[in-house]
C-alpha cells in the first residue's frame, strides 16, 4: 500500500545503511551494492545515492559519474546545435536498482527524477544525463521518461539536462 507522505528518504550512501538485505532480483546489481560501490566512492569514480525506508533499509539506489558523449554519436539534429568539440560533457547514471519489496510504487521513476535533478543542479556543467540500458525493458523505461536513444546504439540513451524542470 502506497503512503500519502514520502515513504522514502534520499541520501548519499554511507556505512550505516543496510546493504545485506537488498535484493533487486539482479545479482550483479545486488553484488555491486554489497561489494564494490564503497571502493568506487573512495576512488571517486562513482557517487551512490540511496532511497531509505524504515530507517536504514535500502529500498533502491543509483550511481552517478562524470562521462562524455561523442558528438558524432548524437542524433544529427542534436549535434548541430552544439559546439564542434569532439565530445560533450555528460553525467552517467551507471546503475539504478529497486529492491523487489518496493517495486511497483514508482520508486524507479523517483530515483531517476532525483538523479536528473542532481545532475541539473550541479555546479559542474554537463549537457546530458546518459544511461546504458541493460535490456529492452530498461530502455523502454528510459524512453518513457523522455530519454533519446543514440542512433547507432539503441540501448545507450541520453536526456539533455536543459530539458529538466528544476524546482
Amino acid at each position: 500500500m502506497a503512503h500519502r507522505s514520502a515513504p522514502f528518504r534520499l541520501a548519499p550512501l554511507d556505512a550505516a545503511h543496510d546493504r545485506a538485505t537488498f535484493d533487486s532480483g539482479s545479482e550483479p546489481l545486488n553484488r555491486y551494492l554489497r561489494e564494490q560501490v564503497t571502493q568506487d566512492i573512495r576512488r571517486r569514480v562513482a557517487a551512490c545515492f540511496v532511497a531509505l525506508a524504515d530507517g536504514e533499509r535500502i529500498a533502491g539506489y543509483y550511481t552517478l559519474a562524470s562521462a562524455s558523449l561523442l558528438l558524432v554519436d548524437l542524433p544529427v539534429s542534436t549535434g548541430k546545435k552544439l559546439p564542434r568539440y569532439p565530445t560533450v560533457p555528460a553525467v552517467r547514471m551507471g546503475r539504478l536498482a529497486v529492491d523487489q519489496a518496493f517495486k511497483g510504487r514508482g520508486l524507479g521513476g523517483a530515483l531517476l527524477a532525483d538523479a536528473l535533478d542532481r545532475a541539473a543542479r550541479s555546479e559542474i556543467a554537463a549537457y546530458a544525463l546518459m544511461v546504458d540500458a541493460k535490456d529492452e525493458a530498461a530502455a523502454m523505461f528510459y524512453r518513457h521518461h523522455g530519454f533519446i536513444a543514440l542512433p547507432d546504439s539503441p540501448r545507450s540513451l541520453f536526456l539533455p539536462l536543459a530539458t529538466v524542470q528544476r524546482s
